[in-house]
C-alpha cells in the first residue's frame, strides 16, 4: 500500500478524533508532543519493535529541548525526521553524535533536515558482518601523510607527537574480514565545500558543523570511501535518508520522496 500525504493523514486522525470523546483534533497550533499523541496509532505501525512510541515521545521532547529552534519547523518534517533516526535505530541530538536535527529556512519555511553523525555512520556500517574495520582520522600540517593509488595502493599517517599544526586533511578507510580494503583522502577544502553543498545548515550555530566539525568531516570521508565497499541493501537505503527532508512517515522512510531544497541564504534570528 502506498504511503499516505501527511494531509491525507492530518485528515484521517481529524475525523477519528471528531468521533471520540475526550480527544483533540489535529492543529497547526499544536505542540509536538501533542502531535505525537494525536498520531500515535501511525506512529506505531511505522516504528521498529525495538523503539516503543514512549521512548519516541522521549526522543522527540529530548530533541527539541537539546535544539529549541526545532519547536519552529513544520511538524510533519520535524516528525519524518524522527523516524528516520527511530528506524535506523539512532539517537537524535545527544551528545552520542550518531545523529542530527537540523532546522533550517527552505525558501522562507522552516523545515527540519536528518543527518547521520559519524558514529551513527560507524554503528551502521560495523551491522555488517563483512566489515572488520572501519574509521577515519584527521591529517595535520606537521604530521608525516603519504598515499598512493593504482594497482598496488598505499596509505600511510605518523601523526606529530606534540605541534601538528592546523588541520590539512581527512582520510576514511575500510577492511573487510577477506582482507579487501579500500580507502578516500579529501583535503579540508573539499570536505567544506561538500558541507556547504548538502548541509543548508553549514554556516548556523545549531549545525553539527559548528559543534562536532571533525567528527562531520571523518563521517564525510568514511561516507565517500564506502562507496567502494560491499555493503548490503539496507545500508544504502540507510545513507539515502542522509541529508534529508520529509513531509510523510512511512514503515520504510527511505521509500519517502525527499522534499526540494533550494539555496536560499539562511539568516538565524535572536530569540
Amino acid at each position: 500500500m502506498a504511503p499516505r500525504t501527511s494531509n491525507n493523514l492530518k485528515e484521517e486522525l481529524a475525523k477519528k478524533a471528531e468521533t471520540t470523546a475526550g480527544e483533540n483534533k489535529l492543529k497547526k497550533s499544536m505542540s509536538i508532543a501533542d502531535l505525537i499523541k494525536a498520531m500515535l496509532p501511525e506512529i506505531k505501525k511505522a516504528l521498529p519493535e525495538v523503539i516503543t512510541p514512549e521512548r519516541f515521545t522521549r526522543m522527540a521532547l529530548s530533541a527539541l529541548n537539546t535544539t529549541p529552534k526545532l519547536q519552529e519547523c513544520t511538524q510533519m518534517s520535524f516528525l519524518a525526521a524522527l523516524m528516520n533516526a527511530a528506524q535506523l535505530g539512532l539517537e537524535p541530538n545527544t551528545p552520542l553524535g550518531q545523529a542530527y536535527l537540523i532546522p533550517f529556512n527552505n525558501k522562507g519555511t522552516m523545515e527540519c533536515q536528518f543527518q547521520i553523525g559519524y558514529k551513527g555512520l560507524i554503528d551502521l556500517g560495523y551491522r555488517n558482518p563483512q566489515m572488520q574495520i572501519i574509521s577515519a582520522h584527521t591529517v595535520y600540517e606537521n604530521d608525516e601523510f603519504e598515499y598512493e593509488l593504482g594497482l598496488n595502493p598505499k596509505l600511510e599517517h605518523r601523526p606529530a607527537l606534540h605541534d601538528r599544526g592546523d588541520i590539512r586533511l581527512f582520510y576514511g578507510f575500510f577492511k573487510l574480514v577477506n582482507g579487501g580494503f579500500g580507502f578516500e583522502v579529501m583535503s579540508k577544502e573539499a570536505v567544506d565545500a561538500y558541507a556547504k553543498e548538502y548541509s543548508k545548515s553549514f554556516d548556523t550555530s545549531f549545525s553539527p558543523w559548528k559543534t562536532n566539525y571533525e567528527a562531520m568531516a571523518k563521517k564525510t570521508v568514511i561516507k565517500q570511501a564506502l562507496k567502494y565497499a560491499p555493503v548490503k541493501a539496507d545500508f544504502r537505503r540507510a545513507l539515502s535518508t542522509d541529508g534529508t527532508v520529509k513531509n510523510e512517515i512511512s514503515e520504510d522512510m527511505s521509500e519517502i520522496h525527499n522534499e526540494d531544497i533550494f539555496d536560499a541564504e539562511y539568516t538565524e534570528q535572536s530569540a
